[in-house]
């Protein structure tokens, strides 16, 4: 296993597996706070139009749940985006209380910027990996955010 980098607190030595989580956490969302600014985006902007990409005209409360973040983060996010001329929010014609988020030409226009900030992201992230070691990553990855976020049964076996 390879040492880090930097100093870990004696602490850290109670949740190593944690530990590392979170400084990987740190380092890959600095990673693309950097590469998101040279696109003049803020980090979750990113994924914000990445689902509008997939399907536009959500309703901001099927932003909110696609992207588990926070009412008042995406609500700010979205009027900075709307600022930047990425997106455009109007009332449901259903319930004028509903809000809905529909892409620009100019936020349409991110896909392809996006997808390719994405692969240089992901090429950074697993180059000292094999193809085998990061296909591991990513579904122990999602083992944990399934035990985290409790939507595993306690009584199912990891497959």
């Amino acid at each position: 296993m390879p040492e880090p980098k930097t100093r870990v607190p004696a602490m850290a030595g109670e949740g190593p597996l944690s530990y590392a989580i979170f400084e990987l956490a740190r380092a890959h969302r600095g990673r693309a706070a950097a590469m998101l600014r040279r696109m003049d985006l803020h980090p979750g902007q990113e994924l914000l139009l990445m689902h509008l990409l997939d399907r536009d005209g959500q309703t901001q409360s099927e932003l909110l749940d696609a992207v588990g973040i926070d009412h008042s983060t995406v609500s700010k996010s979205l009027r900075r985006m709307q600022e930047a001329g990425l997106v455009v929010r109007e009332p449901a014609e259903h319930d004028r209380r509903v809000m809905v988020v529909h892409l620009t030409d100019k936020g349409r226009a991110m896909r392809e910027p996006l997808a390719a900030m994405w692969r240089d992201l992901e090429a950074t992230s697993t180059q000292h990996l094999s193809t085998q070691q990061t296909e591991t990553f990513v579904r122990d990855a999602y083992a944990v955010i399934d035990a985290i976020s409790d939507r595993a049964r306690p009584h199912e076996e990891p497959t």
